[in-house]
């Protein structure tokens, strides 16, 4: 599917002159209001956007789908690409002006140098990595939360990965039990991950405690010691 871009709606969204709107997988920009009351302008919200106009505006593009095709408000899910062959999220990711919002490929690789470098949206303490500790002052948002697992376990099928004693208050990471079958088929054993340091990214909610619900393996990173 091919189409020129007509208009920007923030660093992550996009108007073909089809009509066709177009949220651009596996990225989370930062966000503009959008007529949404109450929500403020995230932080470079409005320089997201102006990168992805410089990148794409009033261009020809080429749109790629892998997995689901669309969401629920009616927009295409789609990785970009301009009429070179550049992949625009990985633009987006190099330029320090996203984060990456799921898959383990070279997209996690591309934002780490950003976030390591100081570019962009990892310059400003809003999208600093979270502590354990910290993800309750940050609930309903988007958030990469670092931290080692006190204990992994699997109750009445679901998995629960707990970052304190108690799972009443502390951080968890939830796999539901339709998940850990995803975990599963790449042989993962969710209480293995007891003791290790991880991040995790998602939307962080509270159930008891702060909480993020992980839906795939691609959002838990096991990370060395040394990071």
């Amino acid at each position: 599917m091919e189409g020129v871009v007509r208009e920007v709606v923030d660093g992550d969204t996009l108007v073909l002159e089809s009509g066709d709107v177009v949220r651009l997988v596996g990225i989370q920009s930062p966000k503009l209001p959008l007529g949404r009351p109450g929500f403020p302008t995230q932080p470079l919200a409005d320089a997201a956007k102006a990168a992805l106009s410089d990148l794409v505006l009033q261009k020809k593009v080429a749109l790629h789908f892998s997995g689901r095709r669309g969401d629920r408000h009616g927009r295409h899910l789609a990785h970009l690409f301009d009429a070179i062959g550049q992949w625009i999220q990985g633009e987006m990711l190099e330029r320090g002006l996203a984060r990456v919002n799921s898959y383990a490929d070279n997209r996690a690789r591309v934002e780490r140098q950003a976030r390591a470098q100081n570019r962009g949206i990892w310059t400003d303490p809003f999208y600093r990595v979270l502590t354990p500790e910290a993800a309750d002052a940050h609930l309903n948002r988007f958030e990469l939360v670092e931290g080692r697992v006190y204990k992994a376990a699997i109750v009445k099928g679901n998995g629960y990965l707990n970052f304190g004693e108690d799972w009443r208050t502390d951080f968890t990471i939830f796999v539901s039990r339709q998940a850990r079958r995803l975990f599963e088929r790449e042989g993962i054993d969710i209480t293995a991950y007891t003791g290790k340091r991880v991040r995790v990214r998602g939307w962080v909610s509270r159930y008891n405690g702060p909480m993020i619900e992980a839906t795939h393996p691609e959002q838990i990173e096991v990370l060395s010691e040394s990071e």
